[in-house]
C-alpha cells in the first residue's frame, strides 16, 4: 500500500491502525465510498482481493470466494513476530486481545459484517505456515478454476 508515493505498509498493519480501520469501516459512508473503490479495481483487472466483507458484500460474484480463517491465537502469534520483524514490540496478550475485539465489532456491527459467504471455501490455516497456507489456497483456486 503507497500513500503519496511512499509504502506505508508497516504502519498500517500495527494494531492501533488495525483497530482503528475496524471502527472507520462501520461508517456507512466509507464503506460505500471503499465499496466502489474496490469493485471498480476488480472490474478493471484480474484481481485477488483480501478483506472482510469481499465475498459477501464487495463482490458476492467472485469466481472463487475463501473464507481465510485462523484461531485468534495463531493470528495474534503470527501479527506478533512480523511486528517484532518491523522492529516494533507489542506483547501477545495486547495483540490477542486487540484482535479478539475487532474480531466482536467486526462480526456484530450492522453493515456488512465479518461472515463466510454461503459459497465460500473455508480454508483453516491456525496449523498451517504461511508457505502451507499459499499453496492450500493455490491448490483450491486452480482446482475452482479448472472445474
Amino acid at each position: 500500500m503507497f500513500l503519496f508515493n511512499e509504502d506505508v505498509n508497516g504502519f498500517i498493519r500495527t494494531p492501533e491502525i488495525s483497530a482503528y480501520a475496524s471502527k472507520v469501516s462501520a461508517i456507512p459512508e466509507v464503506r460505500t465510498f471503499l465499496m466502489e473503490m474496490q469493485r471498480s479495481l476488480a472490474r478493471k483487472n484480474s484481481v485477488i482481493m483480501d478483506g472482510r466483507d469481499i465475498g459477501t458484500v464487495v463482490l458476492p460474484h467472485a469466481d472463487v470466494k475463501v473464507f481465510l480463517t485462523a484461531s485468534a491465537e495463531a493470528r495474534a502469534q503470527r501479527r506478533m513476530l512480523e511486528l517484532q520483524e518491523k522492529g516494533q514490540n507489542y506483547s501477545y496478550e495486547e495483540i490477542l486481545r486487540d484482535m479478539r475485539e475487532r474480531d466482536e465489532r467486526d462480526t456484530k456491527r450492522a453493515a456488512a459484517p465479518l461472515k463466510a459467504a454461503e459459497d465460500a471455501h473455508l480454508l483453516d490455516t491456525t496449523a498451517l505456515s504461511i508457505e502451507e497456507s499459499v499453496d492450500e489456497l493455490s491448490k483450491l483456486i486452480n482446482g475452482v478454476m479448472k472445474a
